[in-house]
């Protein structure tokens, strides 16, 4: 008995180290990915949690760390009895958060695995529940795992993966992700991004009609069964969405000049190479970096704000107001975790992408 216990015990500490280990890593690569999530958790929660948005990259510090710490511990069986409680506590808080995720469906993506790997919010509590299960034999059962290190070799490994973890992501946050997840990565095609394959699943919708009788009162029917006779009128329709078709990568590229023209396959088409400055909030952009945005010449500076925010953005940089072009910030967000960053298309593709930051005058 003891030795199919420390079998399952080893079982489940080497799972939960490769989950954590895999989680941070994919988030360790693009800390702003991880922001940004905390930051729309925290608009969906209300307007008490929305105070706490300037400390979401606090947050995402933070949970990166944890669990890419814990997988390396867990992995290399350091400390195991302390990291399976820590495992164990942070899944049940993990647990009951998905849950609420997966019900009132505040996000499309939890974001557990970053850009990497998307799971759907169930998919995210029931792969939750199983680790969960794991944490618990883990926790019963640690004790009969080998000590494998001594006290200043557990504490070295856990300082230096700390360390490790949290420098390389205060390098991405200077730079860029050294590994892009994204649709929009350097080498792919963005019209090809946008295609919706031949046969592929569309929308599903519950169509519900809604009729009046004579004496005013209104009653619900189905699309199939419906009166047709005058008695009834007509009132309103109802649909709501049962099953989501194919949702191509980028679904939202969409580019509007300052005279609310559409730019976009401008854009898209060009022979030419288009440098385009990301900047998706104007009010978070590095003010430091306005000469280097002057000195590139960029073709169009793109932007999430509103065209009077634009307007008294221009008038305090001194960047021209008719290069400014208008798109959805969730997208130019994902383009490029820079602000300002910058994207150079050519016939579609994505040529180049760097933090602005890194370039010189």
């Amino acid at each position: 008995m003891m030795k199919l216990q420390k079998i399952g015990a080893s079982i489940a500490r080497i799972l939960l180290g490769f989950v954590f280990v895999l989680s941070g890593f994919v988030k360790a690569v693009d800390p702003l990915g991880t922001t940004y999530k905390i930051e729309d958790y925290l608009s969906a929660m209300g307007s008490l949690m929305e105070v706490f948005t300037p400390l979401a990259i606090v947050g995402a510090f933070a949970l990166i760390t944890l669990e890419f710490t814990l997988g390396v511990m867990l992995l290399l069986n350091a400390k195991t009895k302390i990291c399976s409680w820590v495992c164990l506590g942070f899944l049940i808080i993990m647990t009951a958060l998905t849950l609420w995720i997966a019900i009132a469906n505040p996000v499309s993506d939890c974001g557990c695995f970053g850009d990497a790997i998307i799971l759907t919010n169930w998919q995210t509590f029931f792969k939750n529940i199983v680790l969960l299960a794991l944490a618990i034999l883990l926790v019963v059962w640690s004790d009969t795992l080998p000590k494998t290190w001594n006290e200043v070799s557990s504490w070295s490994i856990l300082g230096g993966t700390v360390a490790v973890v949290v420098l390389f992501m205060v390098w991405t946050l200077y730079h860029l992700p050294i590994i892009d997840f994204r649709p929009y990565k350097i080498g792919n095609n963005i019209p090809e991004q946008m295609e919706i394959p031949e046969g592929a699943p569309v929308d599903e919708y519950q169509i519900t009609l809604i009729y009046a009788d004579q004496n005013g009162h209104e009653q619900e029917f189905t699309i199939d069964n419906y009166p047709k006779d005058s008695t009834w009128t007509f009132v309103r329709q109802k649909s709501k969405l049962i099953k989501q078709g194919y949702v191509p990568p980028i679904h939202d590229f969409e580019l509007l000049n300052i005279d609310y023209e559409d730019i976009t396959w401008d854009v898209l088409e060009s022979e030419e190479p288009m440098t385009l400055v990301i900047m998706y909030d104007l009010d978070k952009a590095d003010l430091k970096q306005m000469d280097k945005i002057k000195a590139l010449q960029p073709d169009y500076i793109l932007t999430g704000t509103t065209p009077e925010g634009i307007e008294q953005f221009c008038e305090q940089t001194g960047l021209a107001m008719e290069n400014f072009c208008t798109a959805d910030p969730i997208m130019l967000k994902t383009i490029v975790r820079a602000n300002p960053g910058v994207i150079v298309v050519q016939n579609g593709n994505v040529i180049n992408k760097y933090n602005i930051r890194n370039k010189r005058l």
